[in-house]
């Protein structure tokens, strides 16, 4: 990390600021030989946390007006020498800036550099680092909560608990099998066995949350699936907000998948408007109704919808029987409507009914509650700490394999050096979340998604 590098740290388009960020241990050297304040001082005399007024210029003209400002090592967001050029934010100007910091020593940034130089500075840990994409990919309250919360370190600080607690029982056990003259607390296994359950536990509710999470921060496969002319295309303009899906009273308007991302609630649903599901001779209504069958079975949410004004007939039992493994909140349409729907059976055999009116936009609220309920966010705190992401809950499943294993020989009476080998494990699976042994591969793969800037 001895090399200087720079990089456009706003979004690439026009705007009112666009900023070029430089961070390394000449980053002041190199940002002088661009940028000249209108007082004449220089930034490498600058005492740092501080704002310069001036110009930047590419050493035969000025391009631009700007602020600079001076971070020291090491108290600034990479842990190193950091100046950033503040610019009016036109793509030509930005960009003309960046050229000439490049021209004048410093290299382009790789995608994530920046905060990967936080992490290996100690600034800070793995899964802060993975919060940072995550606030800024965030489509909805929740998910922003959630990655705030991560970055904060709520996240690292459950983990440390987890760490320190079953670091702790290692410890133990290795003193009493490697000095076992001296006076030493002998190994309850019992007690050891009981604190090994409560961990197990407590792993599962993190890793249940972590799951939790994952619908609020990537969003879920939804599928709106019923008979024709239920209201499906009605629900989904509804839910969109606009009309992304034909409505007409003609049977079979919709032949094929319609999409749109929606927030629900606290729930971002991936939704998809299918073609009626029903017993058809037209070949191209045929394949519509193929496709939705297709999509409800890969479905993470089936939202099947039901005719309120209508009995049951056998395209609507044939659908309950196809939902009754899935995922599903059976929505009881066009309640506006006189009642001949035979609602009991259709409760009977789907555990979650809601009363809406489409048309009317009625009972959406109830919707989003029975939804968030079903995919068990409903008492999700995100501020909590919660794992993001398949890496941080990958690591913390075979944290948990480990901690069973552990208790499984403890409990089976094997012996105690057995039953550390299964903790050490375990330890070193929660220091490879928090990026205290985590190798070149794990930390490169975490980087890679990043945004050059960031």
């Amino acid at each position: 990390m001895g090399d200087t590098i720079a990089a456009i740290s706003t979004p690439q388009a026009a705007g009112g600021i666009g900023i070029v960020r430089i961070s390394g241990k000449n980053s002041a050297e190199i940002a002088d030989r661009v940028f000249q304040a209108a007082d004449g001082q220089s930034l490498t005399q600058s005492s740092g946390y501080a704002a310069h007024y001036g110009f930047v210029h590419n050493g035969k003209e000025k391009i631009d007006e700007a602020i600079a400002l001076v971070f020291r090592a090491p108290k600034s967001y990479t842990g190193e020498n950091v100046v950033e050029l503040s610019c009016h934010g036109g793509l030509y100007i930005i960009k003309s800036v960046l050229r000439a910091v490049l021209e004048n020593g410093a290299r382009m940034a790789e995608a994530g550099e920046f905060t990967r130089r936080a992490f290996e500075n100690g600034k800070i840990s793995l899964t802060q680092a993975e919060a940072v994409m995550d606030i800024i990919s965030a489509q909805g309250r929740q998910a922003a909560k959630a990655a705030l919360s991560a970055r904060e370190g709520r996240v690292a600080r459950k983990i440390d608990l987890f760490k320190n607690e079953l670091t702790g029982y290692a410890a133990h056990l290795a003193a009493w099998a490697d000095y076992p003259e001296e006076d030493l607390i002998p190994v309850d296994t019992e007690e050891l066995s009981a604190q090994l359950a409560d961990c197990i536990i407590r792993l599962k509710k993190l890793i249940a949350d972590g799951d939790a999470g994952k619908v609020i921060r990537d969003g879920v496969d939804t599928v709106i699936v019923g008979k024709p002319n239920v209201g499906k295309s009605t629900l989904m303009n509804c839910l969109a907000g606009c009309e992304r899906s034909i409505v007409t009273h003609i049977a079979g308007t919709t032949r094929d998948i319609v999409e749109e991302k929606v927030v629900l609630g606290d729930v971002i649903l991936k939704l998809a408007d299918t073609a009626g599901i029903h017993d058809t001779a037209d070949p191209v209504e045929s394949i519509g109704v193929e496709r939705a069958l297709d999509r409800m079975n890969r479905a993470g949410l089936v939202i099947a919808v039901f005719d309120n004004s209508l009995p049951l007939d056998e395209n609507d039992i044939h659908l309950i029987e196809n939902i009754r493994s899935c995922p599903c909140v059976a929505v009881i349409n066009k309640n506006d409507m006189e009642n001949k729907l035979d609602v009991d059976y259709i409760s009977d055999h789907v555990g979650k009914v809601v009363f809406i009116s489409a048309k009317e936009e009625s009972g959406i609220d109830e919707l989003a509650s029975a939804i968030s309920e079903l995919l068990g966010v409903a008492d999700l705190n995100p501020a909590d700490g919660i794992l993001s992401g398949e890496r941080q809950l990958n690591c913390c499943r075979d944290c948990l394999k480990m901690v069973e294993e552990a208790k499984n020989a403890l409990d089976c009476g094997i012996t105690l050096d057995a039953v550390n080998v299964s903790l050490d494990c375990a330890v070193a699976y929660l220091l490879e979340l928090t990026g205290e042994r985590a190798t070149d591969v794990v930390t490169d793969a975490v980087f890679h998604h990043f945004c050059v800037g960031k």
